[in-house]
């Protein structure tokens, strides 16, 4: 009779001593990529998610209103001879995208000349602003999850 009064508690301290006992990992992590000046019509944004340490989410957001787009992960792929992977779009068309460096090349064939992309900062800027969270900390962080999750 006892043990069904404590059992419970003993359990709830079992949890939480084995959640304090493993190191602390982030949930959600996003990589983003810009191409083009932000407010324009040329802008183009990859945003790439990982939750959990696995790759999630992918959004693409393009114009001036950044109309954002849901993107699915296509597989693997080769872009000019380097290993990267492949997005589709809802209407069905694929991207083709691969790293050089810190930097995102993004082409519509393995063949054609890529767009280059640049890690985009999200966060305050000269105190104004509110910090990101989820998002890495720099290019090469950005670049390390993308290698990790998307491009392996």
């Amino acid at each position: 009779m006892r043990f069904q009064v404590f059992a419970p508690a003993l359990a709830t301290l079992l949890v939480a001593g084995s959640l304090a006992a493993r190191p602390a990992r982030a949930q959600n992590r996003v990589a983003n990529y810009g191409y083009g000046q932000p407010g324009t019509a040329a802008y183009e944004h990859f945003s790439f998610w990982t939750n959990f340490g696995r790759r999630s989410d992918l959004h693409y957001a393009s114009g001036k209103d950044r109309n954002d787009l849901v993107l699915r992960y296509a597989g693997r792929a080769r872009l000019g001879g380097q290993p990267g992977f492949r997005v589709r779009f809802p209407d069905g068309g694929l991207r083709y995208l691969a790293l050089r460096g810190d930097s995102l090349l993004v082409s519509p064939s393995p063949t054609a000349a890529p767009k280059i992309f640049a890690w985009e900062y999200e966060g305050p800027v000269n105190g104004v602003g509110t910090a990101c969270s989820v998002c890495v900390a720099d290019a090469t962080a950005a670049a390390t999850l993308l290698r990790r999750h998307y491009v392996r």
